[in-house]
């Protein structure tokens, strides 16, 4: 297996505190999810000019939203047949498609 790159202090640095940004950023993204302030329609549409949404991985997109914990996203990405280490800017745009429609909440029933 090949050694990683010898890195100077300033270059580890740099890259210590770009990864942190990414990490900060994505957290951030998937606050959003959660809240409901960013529909997955519109994360999907930002993804193909967001480097960092398109790397974000479906299934912790999915884990994000309401309601959908980790057993329902996997179902949903094997209904939909999304390998679980698909990252959002690899999706089709039937792959998109159906995540929308499986993802849409359902109203609760008064009664």
């Amino acid at each position: 297996m090949p050694l990683p790159p010898q890195l100077t202090p300033e270059q580890r640095a740099a890259a210590l505190a770009k990864g942190a940004e990414v990490r900060r950023a994505r957290a951030e993204v998937k606050e959003r999810l959660k809240i409901g302030s960013l529909p997955l329609a519109d994360l999907l549409a930002d993804a193909e000019n967001d480097e960092i949404i398109g790397r974000m991985k479906v299934l912790s997109v999915l884990e994000s939203l309401p309601g959908i914990g980790k057993v329902k996203a996997r179902r949903i990405m094997e209904e939909i047949g999304i390998a679980e280490t698909r990252r959002v800017q690899g999706l089709g745009a039937v792959q998109r498609k159906r995540l929308i429609e499986e993802t849409k909440r359902k109203p609760p029933v008064e009664g």
